[in-house]
């Protein structure tokens, strides 16, 4: 099978991102240090991404990638090195630190870490009410051929490397099924993450007479609770799906753990499963409006 290869004809241009090293936007020129970083696509590789690939797994999972064999997703993952991409900076030989990939939940589901994952899966979904579906097509006499897509980046990795590998991975899929490979799916369902801020249990320790943070209320006064998104492709995905909604972990992190994941100078952040399934025939409608969305990263 024909492959692209970071560098060819079929692979895209690496965008060139400033990075602020600083971690901080002064404003002026003379003050902000920014470096220039070449971002490479590459296919998966068995020899070299399994400890990148454990990596991004668990952070994908957060509190609950403890429940899987990950080391085990790892290689299942790594068995299809002609399907899905990885984003480095300093060579094929380096460690990834982005990644995406598709797996076949209908081929793989006598697979251990797949059981674990399809059940993890369904017993969140029941308390998603647009979810609630999703028993059906993963049950032993489904027929719905459901594609599982992992995708995580490391936080500093700019959102424009991410509609690159959602397109080369719809080629993938088409060079795969050319072959007669089992790359047709009916549905996919999209594995992320969300967060909501929460109070900090450092501040708590400490008398303060500042006002304090409000919640956000609907009309008649409820109070509700902002999502966030790590991922901003998320909020794309989802205006193209079936159904989505968010998840609480089953392994709760420890109290005052949420202090160490702060997103703003105030709060604490504690973070949710995500989940979004879309309808096959969408898929393609729904990788487009993420690249207008996202932007190609090229100059």
């Amino acid at each position: 099978m024909a492959k692209r290869k970071a560098g060819g004809d079929m692979a895209p241009p690496p965008p060139k991102t400033k990075m602020d090293i600083d971690g901080e936007d002064s404003g002026s020129d003379d003050d902000a240090s920014v470096l220039n970083v070449d971002f490479e696509w590459f296919d998966p590789q068995p020899a070299v991404d399994f400890h990148g690939f454990k990596t991004l797994l668990r952070q994908l999972f957060d509190a609950d990638n403890q429940l899987f064999d990950l080391s085990a997703l790892a290689d299942l993952i790594l068995s299809q090195p002609t399907l899905g991409s990885t984003v480095k900076c300093d060579g094929n030989e380096s460690d990834p630190y982005a990644f995406l990939t598709v797996l076949n939940l209908h081929q793989h589901r006598d697979v251990p870490v797949i059981k674990e994952l399809t059940r993890y899966l369904v017993e969140k979904a029941t308390s998603i009410g647009s979810l609630k579906s999703l028993q059906d097509l993963l049950g032993s006499d489904s027929n719905s051929q459901v594609g599982l897509i992992l995708t995580e980046r490391f936080i500093n990795i700019p959102h424009a490397t991410v509609p690159p590998m959602y397109n080369m991975l719809q080629e993938e899929m088409q060079w795969a099924n050319d072959e007669g490979e089992l790359y047709q799916f009916t549905h996919y369902l999209v594995i992320s993450k969300t967060y909501r801020e929460v109070a900090s249990q450092l501040d708590m320790e400490v008398e303060d007479d500042r006002p304090q943070k409000k919640a956000k209320a609907k009309k008649g006064g409820a109070a509700v609770e902002e999502t966030f998104y790590f991922h901003p492709e998320d909020e794309v995905l989802q205006k193209h799906a079936l159904g989505f909604g968010g998840f609480d972990y089953t392994k709760q992190s420890e109290e005052g753990a949420s202090d160490s994941k702060r997103a703003f100078q105030e709060m604490g952040v504690k973070p949710q499963g995500l989940m979004m399934l879309i309808d096959g025939k969408k898929f393609e409608g729904a990788v487009k409006a993420l690249g207008e969305y996202l932007g190609t990263g090229e100059d």
